[in-house]
């Protein structure tokens, strides 16, 4: 099993190690900065060398070593900064991510996409179209690490283990998020058994703010170890054939009433990447609100299809 990830910056190389240390698969590293990638793959192997992992990272600067990857993470772009959105990224990211998705192509016609760059949805999405891969190869990682921040919020609220909380947000990787409010439960009871709407909206809008509060702390970059083992969480059920059912940014021909658009429902993962997009139960309310969210991207979408 060979995972190539484009682009060994914090995210990349933090998914990168986490993948030898499982000993899910051997990680390539490929990074405009071959140099940063080569030394980067060194310290991996000598980590795997401490815990005693078989398998082993290269690093590159050009894409011939991703050939034969079953699963190409594209992590590569510019990163948020204090005071940008993820759609102020936009343009910059669209033109990196055209040239990335060629090269894979060319490269390894046969791997699945997982899409990491933001502006996720319509990274995803372009990614899809320059490829032209089937749409159950090309996914992003997106909800998992949303639902998994709200959790988090709500076990700190109500003072629980995180693991006892289950939460689930579609939508997009972005202010349009949509939190399922009929999903979120801790120890088995809903949310709004427990908590009263007006706290449980401003959890909703911490949620949704939260990686911007880590942007404007750092300075410099964006969150990186929660997104990484996200990624990992999808790559395991993939390479491992769970079946699992975790929302991705996955491309809608109809399901949701949504068509030629790339955002985030549930889906079962399984060797072949998107095996069945799972359609759930929505409020009217959640209804209009992905519909919205839909739009969104489809604003974005527009802006850079026909871009150089």
């Amino acid at each position: 099993m060979k995972i190539s990830i484009i682009g060994a910056g914090n995210v990349g190389s933090t998914l990168a190690f986490k993948i030898l240390e499982e000993e899910l698969a051997d990680v390539v590293l490929v990074d405009i900065n071959g140099d940063m990638a080569k030394g980067k793959a060194l310290d991996l192997n000598d980590a795997c060398g401490v815990l005693g992992s078989k398998k082993k990272a290269v690093g590159a600067g050009n894409y011939s070593e991703i050939r034969g990857s079953e699963v190409v993470v594209v992590t590569a772009g510019f990163a948020r900064r204090p005071g940008m959105t993820r759609e102020d990224l936009l343009i910059k990211n669209a033109g990196v991510i055209k040239e990335v998705a060629g090269k894979i192509k060319e490269n390894a016609p046969q791997s699945i996409i997982l899409m990491v760059t933001n502006p996720l949805d319509v990274t995803t999405y372009l990614a899809l179209k320059v490829s032209g891969f089937d749409k159950k190869r090309v996914l992003g990682m997106a909800g998992v690490l949303d639902s998994a921040r709200l959790s988090v919020i709500v076990s700190d609220e109500l003072r629980r283990e995180v693991s006892s909380v289950e939460s689930l947000v579609l939508g997009t990787h972005g202010d349009s998020m949509v939190p399922l409010k009929n999903k979120i439960s801790a120890g088995g009871r809903r949310l709004d058994e427990l908590l009263e709407k007006a706290k449980i909206d401003e959890l909703l809008e911490k949620a949704a703010g939260q990686g911007g509060r880590i942007v404007s702390y750092l300075k410099g970059g964006s969150a990186y170890y929660a997104p990484a083992i996200s990624v990992y969480k999808m790559l395991e059920a993939i390479v491992n054939d769970r079946g699992s059912i975790l929302p991705v940014s996955a491309y809608l021909e109809g399901e949701y009433n949504l068509r030629d658009v790339c955002l985030g429902v549930p889906a079962r993962l399984g060797k072949g990447g998107i095996e069945e997009i799972v359609e759930v139960e929505l409020t009217k309310e959640e209804e209009i609100s992905l519909q919205k969210a839909g739009a969104v991207i489809k604003a974005g979408i527009a802006k850079v299809i026909t871009a150089d």
